[in-house]
């Protein structure tokens, strides 16, 4: 038993740090609804430059900016592309559906997609079919394991989807993982997508939290559509100075936490009392563990009965995410343990 939690569920449970909590605590604000926030305005500019579009908009969650991106590139009854498993669809309440009005053409796999995945997909709007409007990256991609989409798919996507009248939003929730694990900066692959979102309270280490960028009109009209849904905030200069301090102090180490994910992979695929891990497939920050078929809950259980926490994403797999809070002798101290209890689950 661990001396204490060891929580790999996600990279969600991020605490702020002393430093963050400091920035927030001196953060100077206004009411932001009146845009009068100079905290959230630092922050807007800042993210609108770093991915080389024309506004950003500080909204409450990444679920909230991916709607909101819905909202601004889709009318009632279009189609979104999406790979497999995406988070818009797997993990958002259904809110494209009920208040974008969309439907999802799903490519199977791992969430990952091609060009000739979306030639094949894209519909023209006619009296019986509706019309793709939108293709959806998810980078990284949370439920295909953390894996970075190819920048030279995105390129080819970028230039048929322009050609197609299609537009493009990507999920970033953890695109800074996804830029420090290609070697890309995160303005290059903003400038293959109309839209683009990102989480600061993830692998960031912010606690609350998320932005969407793009073209100065649309994040006009995305400001109108983050009112509506209930997401103008008033003295959020707080939560802007977290996200501000997570920019400046927490993008290099994320390689930190890829490395841990790596370690984690690479010892449980040499001994992991049943679990099925390919250290291979771990890109970034998260590491998928196969059960063979087994009850992923019992697993989880028993991983809690020795300090280390987990999650069961379906009904074969347990995920592990790596983050600034666990440390490489974190992942070395609960190797042993997450193999004895998947031998205990797993048996």
């Amino acid at each position: 038993m661990l001396s204490t939690i060891v929580d790999l569920r996600s990279d969600t449970v991020t605490r702020p740090s002393e430093g963050m909590r400091r920035a927030m605590a001196a953060a100077e604000v206004g009411d932001d609804v009146y845009g009068e926030d100079p905290t959230v305005n630092r922050l807007e500019e800042r993210c609108a430059a770093l991915a080389g579009k024309g506004g950003a908009l500080f909204v409450p969650s990444g679920s909230m900016a991916n709607l909101v991106a819905q909202l601004c590139h889709v009318g009632r009854g279009d189609e979104v592309i999406v790979g497999e498993g995406s988070h818009c669809m797997r993990y958002e309440a259904g809110g494209g559906a009920a208040l974008a009005g969309s439907q999802y053409a799903v490519v199977p796999g791992g969430g990952l997609f091609t060009a000739a995945d979306v030639e094949a997909r894209a519909r023209v709007r006619s009296l019986h079919s509706p019309g793709t409007a939108l293709a959806w990256i998810e980078n990284t991609h949370n439920f295909g394991g953390g894996v970075v989409f190819p920048p030279g798919e995105l390129r080819r996507i970028r230039e048929l989807a322009s050609g197609l009248g299609i537009a493009l939003h990507m999920d970033g929730a953890r695109v800074f993982n996804a830029a420090a694990a290609c070697g890309r900066p995160v303005g290059e692959l903003a400038a293959l997508v109309d839209t683009l979102s990102f989480c600061f309270s993830k692998g960031l280490g912010a606690p609350v939290g998320s932005v969407l960028c793009g073209a100065a009109e649309l994040i006009g009209r995305a400001r109108r559509w983050r009112k509506m849904l209930g997401g103008g905030m008033r003295q959020a200069g707080v939560l802007a100075a977290a996200a501000l301090y997570a920019l400046d102090h927490n993008v290099e180490r994320l390689a930190e936490d890829h490395a841990n994910a790596r370690l984690l992979a690479e010892g449980l695929a040499q001994e992991g009392g049943g679990l099925r891990v390919d250290p291979r497939s771990v890109e970034t920050n998260i590491v998928m563990a196969g059960t063979g078929g087994k009850d992923p809950a019992a697993l989880v259980r028993a991983l809690g009965e020795r300090g280390v926490l987990a999650g069961a994403v379906d009904r074969g797999r347990v995920r592990f995410v790596t983050h600034l809070d666990v440390s490489r002798r974190q992942v070395e101290e609960a190797l042993p343990l997450i193999r004895a209890a998947a031998r205990e689950a797993l048996a």
